[in-house]
Parts: structure tokens; C-alpha cells; sequence
């Protein structure tokens, strides 16, 4: 991965596209720590202190944002409003023959569809961002109220501008990320994610250093076995992730022999390569942003939150919760079977072979073929689905079972950074190639 990086820094384009890219983060950096105004720092800092520390869905918002939740600044709410539209839009242009009909126009149609979704975005963002208002209105730490104005017209005043604030941040966010896919590397989006998880690593460090000076000074010992554990898991996944990324299952493919002229044409064997991982970190983002529903709820609806029947809902919503797990279990695999429907379509594939005269061994053109791509998508989605969920799950239920909850590192975390790294370096690598790069060919 370095030596791809290092060849692509010698190359003029790439490197001025590599610069753009880290421009871009260096801004979404930046946005990160610029908190809205009309608030009280300090009341604020201790507490999404005690939010951060509790595992629930509020602190793992807070991880993909890189700590802009907390701070309540202008990136607070991250993109996740980007990817809610998203995942609307994609089950809509299902759901609905219009945006079908959009969708299936090629370039012309995906921009209309582009358009509606940032639409979307804002009005989500606009919708998240007053939920988020309201919580903090309704919030205090130690006596001290988070919301510096509570009546009168400064109130609404200040409601204006912390609302739109936060909009305003989300749909900037979106256009960076856009501008990342016109002139930077990699997808923008997923370049965002991984940049506010990577920002979270000094912290969990902090906070392993923490559990270490645990066991040293106040006698707590399975620390000294369960802080090497933590990090000997880390690295095995991300072996794992890497391992199962370039995983795939060849369907093998014999093209007929034909004579065009006093050409032979076709004779030659190949085959069609499914990757396990063909989903990628996506079934994982859209699950995460819709188990982050119940915190936006919570926001709503503030103190009630705290007791009785909401009380139980949230903390079995929380991250270390056993509903959490199952859910987000379910969610995994069902959109991965999902984003492998909108990426495959057997019929087409098995139609294509018979008009290019080539056919999978023993299996008959036209609809056999069909049904048995169908078959293997399905063996191979459920293999993959498995392991995300796997992976996603894995380092919850170990912190829960460790009592070391605050980390903010999860299965998700680890798979979007891994897979976003290994995205990114793929994609230089194939505009090295179309450029002919000598260092890189040799």
C-alpha cells in the first residue's frame, strides 16, 4: 500500500489529486473543532464526556463525526444525513416506476437523481439538526444549561442559527465529498468517514493507556491481559478484512468456436469473478445510519428519555445492548443482499453469455444459467454478509464482556477504515496503470 502511495506521489496528476484530497480532509479537520455559538463550551465538553463514555448510539455518532459531535461544531452531525437520503433514494428507485424509470437513463437520469437527494440531505439535516437542538436545549451538566438562551426572541434567535448551523455544515460536508470525487482520490463520502474515524485513534489510545494504568496503580489485573487481547483482535481483523477483500468465487465460462470470414472466432476459457467482500463496507454504513434512528428519538424527546418505558427502549438501542447486536445482525445481511441485487442482475448476465456464444459448463443457456448465478450470488452474498456482520459485532460484544465500553472503536469502524484504505490505493493503482507508469509496472 505504501509503495502504491509513494509511485503515485511521482506522478504530477496524481499527486495534485492526492494534495486536493488532503486539503479536503484538513478542512473537514478544521470544521470539526469550530463549535456553533450560543452555546456553553465547558457544560457542553462534560456532557457529551459522560455520552462518549456510555456506549449507546449517541457515542458511536459522535466516533463517525471524529469527536465533532461532542463539541457540538459545525460538522457535528458528519454525513451521515448524505447516506440516510441515500439509502431512501435507492429503495424508492425501487419502489417507485418514475424513479426507476430515472434510474435506468443513464447519465442524464442519475443526475436528477443526485439532485433529489441532496434536496433530501438538507431536509434530513434540517429535521437531525433540530432534534439535536433539542436535546441540547433540554441538557445540562452540573446545574450549568447548555443553551445560553432559553427565553424570549434571543431563544428562538439562537434556535435559527444552531439549527441552520448544523444543516448548513451537513450539506457542506456533502459538496466536499463531491468535490473529492471530481479532482480528489477515492470516494468522497467514504473518504469523510475514514478521516473522522482515523481522528478517533489518539483518543482510544488515551484510553488503552488508561486501562493499563488501571491494573498498574488500583490492582485491577485482567487488564494486563485484556488490553494486549484488544489489540491483538484489532490487528487479526484487519488481516481478516484484508484477506477477505481480494476473496472471490470464478464461475468458469467456455466461449463456441465460429468462423466469421476465414477467421475462427471464440474456443477460449474464462470466467466471471464474484468477490465475497463485492458489498464492501456499504451494508455496514447503511445499518449503522439506521440504528442511529432511536438517538435521533432520543433527542427529541430529551428528559423523557431518561425514564420508564423510553428509558428501557434507549438502552436496549444502546451499542452494547443484545437488541442492538440482533438488529444490526438482520440489517447487515439483509442489505447486502440488497446491494447485491441493485449490482447483479443473473438474467442479464445469463443473456449476455448466450448472445457472446458462451455458456458455463454443463450448465443450459437462457434461464438455467440464470438460476444458477442466481444461486451462487446467494451463497456468496450470505458468505459475505456473515463475515461483515462478524466483524462488526465482534469487538462489541468483547468490550461489553471486558467492561471496556468507552473505547468508541468497532467492528464498523475497523472495516470502513480498512476498506476504505484498500478502495483508495485500488483506485490509484488503476489510474497508474492507465497512464502507463513505468515505476509502478516495473
Amino acid at each position: 500500500m505504501f509503495k502504491t502511495i509513494r509511485n503515485a506521489w511521482k506522478v504530477p496528476e496524481l499527486r495534485k489529486k492526492l494534495l486536493f484530497t488532503l486539503f479536503i480532509i484538513v478542512v473537514f479537520r478544521i470544521g470539526s473543532v469550530i463549535t456553533v455559538p450560543f452555546l456553553n463550551t465547558e457544560a457542553l465538553s462534560g456532557l457529551m464526556n459522560e455520552i462518549s463514555g456510555s456506549g449507546n448510539a449517541l457515542g458511536y455518532l459522535n466516533m463517525l463525526s471524529g469527536n465533532a459531535f461532542a463539541s457540538a461544531s459545525l460538522f457535528a452531525m458528519s454525513i451521515t444525513p448524505y447516506i440516510n437520503a441515500s439509502i431512501i433514494m435507492q429503495l424508492l428507485s425501487i419502489a417507485i416506476k418514475p424513479l426507476e424509470r430515472l434510474a435506468k437513463e443513464g447519465a442524464e437520469g442519475q443526475k436528477k437523481i443526485t439532485a433529489i437527494t441532496r434536496f433530501m440531505t438538507v431536509g434530513l439535516g434540517l429535521l437531525q439538526g433540530t432534534a439535536f437542538y433539542l436535546y441540547l436545549r433540554s441538557s445540562t451538566w452540573e446545574g450549568q444549561p447548555v443553551v445560553l438562551y432559553h427565553q424570549g426572541g434571543a431563544q428562538v434567535f439562537s434556535a435559527i442559527v444552531i439549527i441552520l448551523t448544523f444543516t448548513a455544515g451537513t450539506a457542506l460536508l456533502m459538496w466536499l465529498g463531491e468535490q473529492i470525487n471530481k479532482k480528489g482520490v477515492g470516494n468522497g463520502i467514504s473518504i469523510i468517514l475514514f478521516a473522522g474515524i482515523v481522528a478517533q485513534m489518539p483518543s482510544i489510545i488515551m484510553h488503552l493507556v488508561d486501562y493499563m494504568k488501571r491494573a498498574i496503580y488500583l490492582g485491577e489485573v485482567q487488564f494486563y491481559a485484556l488490553v494486549p487481547c484488544f489489540v491483538l483482535i484489532f490487528f487479526i481483523l484487519v488481516w481478516v478484512i484484508v484477506f477477505m477483500n481480494d476473496a472471490e468465487r470464478r464461475i468458469p465460462i467456455q466461449y463456441a468456436k465460429r468462423v466469421v470470414g476465414r477467421k475462427m472466432y471464440g474456443g477460449q476459457s474464462t470466467h466471471i469473478p464474484i468477490k465475497i467482500g463485492a458489498t464492501g463496507v456499504m451494508p455496514v454504513i447503511f445499518a449503522s445510519s439506521i440504528l442511529s434512528i432511536p438517538s435521533t428519538i432520543q433527542m427529541f424527546i430529551g428528559d423523557a428519555g431518561q425514564t420508564g418505558f423510553w428509558k428501557g427502549f434507549f438502552d436496549a438501542f444502546s451499542s452494547g445492548g443484545w437488541i442492538y447486536c440482533i438488529i444490526y445482525f438482520v440489517l447487515i445481511v439483509m442489505f447486502a443482499f440488497f446491494y447485491i441485487t441493485i449490482q447483479y442482475n443473473p438474467m442479464e448476465m445469463a443473456n449476455n453469455l448466450r448472445q457472446n456464444h458462451g455458456a458455463i459448463p454443463g450448465i443450459r443457456p437462457g434461464k438455467p444459467t440464470s438460476d444458477y448465478i442466481a444461486k451462487i450470488l446467494s451463497k456468496i452474498t450470505l458468505i459475505g454478509a456473515l463475515f461483515l456482520a462478524f466483524i462488526a459485532l465482534l469487538p462489541i460484544v468483547y468490550g461489553s464482556a471486558a467492561g471496556m465500553q468507552n473505547l468508541g472503536l468497532g467492528g464498523t469502524s475497523i472495516i470502513i477504515m480498512v476498506g476504505v484504505a484498500l478502495e483508495t490505493v485500488k483506485q490509484m493503482e488503476s489510474q497508474m496503470m492507465m497512464r502507463t507508469y513505468k515505476g509502478f509496472l516495473d
